[in-house]
């Protein structure tokens, strides 16, 4: 039997099509053997450079003093 030329894209896709489910049943099966643990909250360390936030606002309404109402000069313009 000779294969047609428009069987071969058929079987091309089946085969690709075989490849792919057996990669995502592989990997559901590996899943299922991990354990799933809780999410963990991240906590931001602040270097020893920062600025507090009390220093933060003082800094900020004395740098925006007269300018426009937005970006980082939101709300200390007064």
């Amino acid at each position: 039997m000779s294969v047609t030329a428009r069987q071969r894209p058929s079987r091309a896709a089946l085969v690709f099509l075989m490849l792919v489910l057996a990669g995502t049943a592989q990997a559901a099966s590996a899943r299922k053997g991990q354990k799933t643990t809780a999410s963990t909250s991240v906590r931001f360390i602040d270097s020893p450079s920062s600025e507090s936030p009390a220093a933060r606002e003082k800094r900020l309404r004395r740098e925006c003093r007269g300018r426009v109402n937005a970006g980082a000069c939101l709300g200390h313009t007064r």
